[in-house]
Order: C-alpha cells, then structure tokens, then sequence
C-alpha cells in the first residue's frame, strides 16, 4: 500500500536540499528496500521504527523489511501558479497524485541565498502557496458546478450530493479558508475524497533552519508552530544542511554527529515519522525465522483488509487473524512464550487491527 507525500516550497526555501538528502539516506538503507528512483523527482524511503529491529532479534529473523513511504519533490511554485504562471500547471498536477503536503518554509537567515520574494517571512510563504491551490480549487468547483446542471434537473441524487459537496467547499474557499475546514458527515466521505480538491490534503510544515538552531528552532520556527498550531496541522523543525551532510555518513560517524550538533536523531526521521502520523497510518508486523516485515495500514482497518495488503488472496479468503500484541511478544520472549501465556487471541473480519500488532492471518486459497 503506498503513501506519497509531496515536498512543496517556494523557490530557495531548501527544498531540493532537503529532498536531496532523503535520497542519499534511503539509497544508504538495507537493500530490501533501498531508494528507488521511480521517476526524477520521486523517492521511496524506510519509516524508521525500532520494534521492527526488537522482534527481529527475538525471532532471529533474517531479513528486516521496514514499512516505507513515498516522497515526491513537487516543482517549486511562485504566484499565479493557479493561472498556470512558471511550472504552475505541472505543479498542480503533482500535487493532485500525492496524499499529503510536505510544505517546506525557509526560517533561517542567509544573505547569499535570495529569497523569491526578498523578504525571510515564512507564514506569509505559507500563505501564498495556500492562495494558490485555493485559487485553483475554487475554479475546479465552478465548473464543475456549472457542468452539474443538467443532472441536477433531472433529480439525479449523485449529482445532488456532489453539488451540496463542492457548494460547501465553494463557500468555504470563496471566505479565503482551504476546503479541509468543511465538516463532512461519514456518510459524504467517500463523495468528498473524490472530487480530489488540493486545500482538502493534510499539511506537515517543515521549518528549515540554520544548523546552529537544529535543536532549538528560531523564532521563525516558533511562528510556523503557532501557525500550525492554530490550524490543526503538524510541524518539523530541521536543518536540511545538517541532514544533507549526515547523508553523505556512514552510520557511526553520523550518530557522532548528531551529538555533537545536540541531536537524539536525525531530522529526516521525524520527518518521515511526522508524515506517517499525519496521514494516519499504523504499522503491523509479521515475524517468522526468514523474514520479519513492517506493514502499513490505515487506522482502522480491519483484519481482512489489513491482510489484503500483504496478497488480496489473504483478504478474500480470510478465516481469522491471530494477534499478539508488540508488548506482549516482547515482554515474554517471542512467540511460543506468549501463546504458552495466553496472549495470542483469535480475531475474526470485525477486528480492528492496532498498532504494533503481530499477525498471522489463516485463510482460504
């Protein structure tokens, strides 16, 4: 099940850097998932997640097969994009394929890097690539409003509940809001994901900063937070220079590194982890002595959908999904010690499945 998350920003705000840097530290990882160039601008990197390496070792696993998202670096944007100004148009049509906005803001001073708009002000930069997708959102909806008519004489009950749908997000961005503030009933949810609006996809601000105040932010940051805060969005601070030079290190000379700037961990973790969080994804795992492997779900999700991301064979013919819960597992020593102990359950299709759940799924070929 893939996730993609765009990389957006205003032109020298550290994109590039920042993307640059992600594809040195996959093309680093283990080889069962190492960074794939699908396209130019697109990158798949390992969601770091210590569990994984814990049930390894206590099921001497093999091989360890991390969950993994999708990055995509999203030409940069200038104003007018909406009417197709610069890369306007391919810029808008990137940022339709991707599930989240990784929105990259310059919070750091330097006078040999000019700014687009020659001023460090990144809630204003914010601001403008938010105008831009609500232009162009508000003209989706009106033609698509307009090319509802017909349908809408006729009764048909399709076309009434995409009309009250893209009325509700007309009036919402006419207000200059993003579409994301309509309140959409469970039963309108599925309608709404499709009419794929751009202001209606989660956003994670990414302060890059001077390397100096890595570890503390500025008060440039402290804005974006506030910012972020007030919107119900999540944030990042990082150093994309800091994270392009622990790229180009081996594994131990980075960690040194890291404690030398004041750093737990690099940057790019709590990116990836920041993005896993912000679209609501969890992780299940399975464990056996070839391999154990990461899986991404969906909060949520139950049992045989969860099982129809390994093989949709698994989901369609599913019987039951035996569970053990990651503390469990791991408090008692593995597998056997924790079926011995009663901490393997048997759940059936209704089974929500929780993060850091270890599964087997039984099921019919």
């Amino acid at each position: 099940m893939g996730f993609r998350m765009g990389i957006v920003g205003l032109p020298n705000v550290g994109k590039s850097t920042l993307f640059n840097a992600l594809t040195r530290t996959a093309a680093a990882q283990a080889a069962n998932f190492p960074f794939c160039t699908i396209e130019p601008n697109v990158g798949e990197v390992s969601v770091p997640d210590a569990r994984l390496d814990r049930l390894a070792d206590l099921a001497k696993s093999k091989e360890k097969v991390p969950a993994r998202m999708t990055f995509v670096d999203i030409a940069g944007l200038v104003k007018g994009a909406s009417k197709g100004e610069g890369l306007g148009n391919q810029f808008l049509a990137n940022i339709r394929e991707v599930d989240a906005i990784a929105h990259v803001l310059r919070c750091f001073e330097d006078d040999d890097v000019t700014h687009v708009e020659g001023r460090v002000d990144p809630v204003a930069d914010a601001a403008t690539i938010e105008t831009e997708l609500m232009l162009a959102d508000l003209e989706s909806v009106e033609k698509r409003r307009a090319n509802l008519v017909r349908k809408l004489k006729g009764n048909d009950k399709e076309a009434q509940q995409q009309d009250r749908l893209l009325a509700a997000a007309q009036e919402m961005l006419e207000n200059g809001t993003p579409a994301r503030r309509v309140e959409v009933a469970d039963e309108d949810a599925k309608a709404w994901k499709a009419l794929q609006l751009l202001t209606t996809k989660p956003v994670l601000y990414v302060c890059n900063v001077a390397e100096e105040e890595a570890a503390t932010g500025n008060a440039l940051s402290q804005k974006v937070a506030e910012m972020a805060a007030a919107e119900g969005n999540a944030h990042v601070v990082i150093s994309a220079r800091i994270e392009e030079e622990i790229s180009q290190l081996d594994a131990e000379e980075a960690a040194m590194f890291l404690d030398e700037m004041g750093l737990k961990e690099a940057g790019l973790d709590r990116l990836i982890r920041a993005g896993y969080a912000l679209l609501n994804l969890e992780t299940y795992f399975t464990i056996g002595p070839k391999e154990a492997r990461a899986w991404t779900i969906r909060e949520g999700t139950l049992a045989p959908q969860a099982a129809g991301v390994i093989h949709g064979d698994f989901e369609k013919g599913f019987i039951r999904a035996e569970t053990i819960a990651y503390d469990d597992f791991v408090a008692l020593g593995g597998e056997q010690a924790a079926k011995e102990a009663g901490k393997m359950r048997a759940e059936g299709k209704g089974y929500r499945v929780k993060d850091g759940d270890v599964l087997h799924f039984l099921f019919n070929t």
